[in-house]
C-alpha cells in the first residue's frame, strides 16, 4: 500500500531524511551527555555541529541513493551541490518556522497537525528545490523542459489527473443554457448591481442563461431587491436556502435548482469578471468537462487582495499542488464552471462552508473529469463585508483536502468517472 502512495523516489527521500534526523539526535546526545556540552553555549556549538554533520550525510544519502547518476567531482559536488543543498534545507526550514506554523497557529489548528503539515510542507519544499536545483547536473540538457521525477506524470500532462492540455474531447456536447449560481447574504449593497452587469454582458454575447440567486436566510434586504429584480427580468430567480446557513449549504442549494447545462458559481460581490465567465462559457463549448480559472497564471490578475489572505491563499494552494501532483494553482477560488454531469458526478458535496470551494475542483479532477485553466480577473469587494473567516475555516479546509486525498489513493477508483461509466453500460445492457 505504501508504495502505490509513495513513489519509490519520494519514499527513499522520506527515509533518508529520517535516517539524517536519527543521526541528528544521535549527535546531540552524545555531545552533550557524554562529551560535557552542558554550558547554554556549548549546547549551542552541540547543536550547530550536529544539525550540520547530519545535513551532509542527508546529502551524500540523496546524492547515492536518490538522485543518483551525474558527476562524482570535487568541483561539482563540493563546490555546487553541497552548497546549494544548504540554501535549499535553510529555504525549507524557514519557511516552516515564520510561515508555515504561525499562520497555522493563528489559524488555531491543532498543534499535532501543525507540526504534521510543517513538517510535509518543510520536507516537500526540500524535496522540489532540491529535484530542480541541488542535483540536476550541468550534463543534463538545460534547454529541455525539466519536472521533478514523482511530479513528471501530473505535470507533463501525462497523469490522468491533469486534463488542461490538449486531450481527446467529445466536441458535441455543445452547452445551450447556461446558469448562474450566486449565493448571497446580506448582500444588498451589490446583489442588484452584480445580477445587472452578468446580465447585460451575457445578453450583449447572446448566450442564453439564467440568474439564480440563492438567498442564505438575509437580515438586510436582499431578498426584497431580489423580488425587484425578478419582475424586471424574466431570466433572474432566486431561492430561500433551505438548509442551515452557510457558504457551502446555500451553494448546495443553488446545485439542486439549477436549470441549465452547465453551472457556474459566482460571489455576490461582483468580485467576479463576467467577461470571464463568457470565456468559460466558450471555453466549455470545446468539449471540456470544467473550466477553471486562476488568477495567478500569465493574464490572470488580483486587484486590492488584503495581504494576509494572499498569503494564506498562495501556502494553501501550494499545499494542494504538492499533496495532489497538479499544475493548476487555484483551486481555492469559488469561481469555477460544471457540465451538469460533472455536478451529478462529484454528489454528494459534504462541505458546509467554504471549503466547498475546494472540494468540487478536486473531486472533478481525482473522478477523472476533463478540464482547461483560463487566466482569470479577481477584484475585492468595494462594498459590503466578506463572509470569509480565516481563523474558522483552516481545519475545514484541511478536513476536505485530506478527505479527497484519502478517496484518491484508498478507494481503488470506485468514483472514478471510468469505472462509473463502465457501471451504467453494464445496467443499460442487463436492462435492455
Amino acid at each position: 500500500m505504501i508504495k502505490k502512495i509513495f513513489k519509490p523516489k519520494i519514499l527513499k527521500f522520506l527515509l533518508g531524511g529520517g535516517l539524517a534526523a536519527a543521526l541528528n539526535l544521535a549527535l546531540i546526545y552524545l555531545i552533550i551527555e557524554k562529551l560535557g556540552f552542558n554550558t547554554a553555549f556549548l549546547r549551542n556549538i552541540a547543536n550547530a555541529v550536529s544539525i550540520e554533520i547530519s545535513l551532509i550525510f542527508s546529502f551524500f544519502i540523496y546524492r547515492s541513493w536518490v538522485w543518483t547518476g551525474g558527476v562524482w567531482n570535487l568541483r561539482e559536488v563540493f563546490l555546487r551541490q553541497l552548497p546549494l543543498y544548504h540554501v535549499s534545507a535553510g529555504a525549507a526550514v524557514i519557511t516552516r518556522i515564520f510561515l508555515i506554523f504561525p499562520i497555522l497557529d493563528w489559524l488555531k489548528v491543532n498543534y499535532g497537525i501543525n507540526t504534521i503539515i510543517g513538517a510535509l510542507v518543510s520536507a516537500s519544499i526540500n524535496y522540489l528545490i532540491s529535484d530542480r536545483f541541488v542535483f540536476k547536473t550541468p550534463t543534463q540538457k538545460i534547454s529541455a523542459t525539466y519536472y521533478p521525477e514523482s511530479l513528471a506524470p501530473a505535470l507533463s500532462g501525462n497523469s490522468s489527473f491533469r486534463k488542461d492540455e490538449p486531450i481527446t474531447i467529445d466536441t458535441s456536447k455543445s452547452v445551450k443554457t447556461l446558469s448562474i449560481v450566486i449565493p448571497a447574504y446580506n448582500e444588498e449593497d451589490c446583489i442588484v448591481q452584480t445580477v445587472h452587469t452578468i446580465s447585460t454582458v451575457l445578453e450583449q454575447e447572446k448566450i442564453d442563461y439564467e440568474i439564480l440567486v440563492v438567498n442564505d436566510n438575509s437580515k438586510d434586504n436582499t431578498e426584497e431587491l431580489l423580488q425587484q429584480i425578478n419582475s424586471e427580468n424574466i431570466k433572474l430567480r432566486y431561492v430561500n436556502n433551505y438548509y442551515p446557513n452557510g457558504f457551502g449549504f446555500a451553494v448546495r442549494c443553488g446545485l439542486e435548482n439549477f436549470t441549465g447545462d452547465a453551472v457556474a458559481v459566482v460571489m455576490a460581490d461582483s468580485s467576479d469578471a463576467p467577461e470571464d465567465m463568457v470565456s468559460y462559457y466558450h471555453t466549455l463549448q470545446e468539449g471540456y468537462d470544467c473550466v477553471f480559472g486562476s488568477r495567478f497564471i500569465k493574464g490572470g490578475r488580483v486587484i486590492d487582495y488584503p495581504i494576509h489572505k494572499l498569503i494564506v491563499n498562495r501556502l494553501a494552494n501550494l499545499f494542494i499542488k504538492i499533496l495532489f501532483g497538479l499544475k493548476f494553482n487555484d483551486t481555492t477560488n469559488a469561481f469555477k464552471i460544471y457540465r451538469k454531469e460533472v455536478i451529478d458526478g462529484i454528489s454528494p458535496l459534504v462541505s458546509h462552508h467554504f471549503n466547498l470551494t475546494v472540494e468540487m475542483p478536486l473531486k472533478a479532477i481525482v473522478r477523472g473529469y476533463s478540464y482547461k485553466t483560463i487566466p482569470i480577473t479577481w477584484r475585492n469587494r468595494t462594498t459590503g463585508v466578506s463572509k470569509l473567516k480565516l481563523k474558522e475555516m483552516g481545519s475545514r479546509y484541511l478536513f476536505i483536502v485530506l478527505y479527497i486525498w484519502l478517496e484518491k489513493h484508498l478507494s481503488r477508483g470506485d468514483y472514478h468517472l471510468s469505472k462509473n461509466k463502465l457501471v451504467a453500460n453494464q445496467r443499460f445492457k442487463s436492462n435492455g
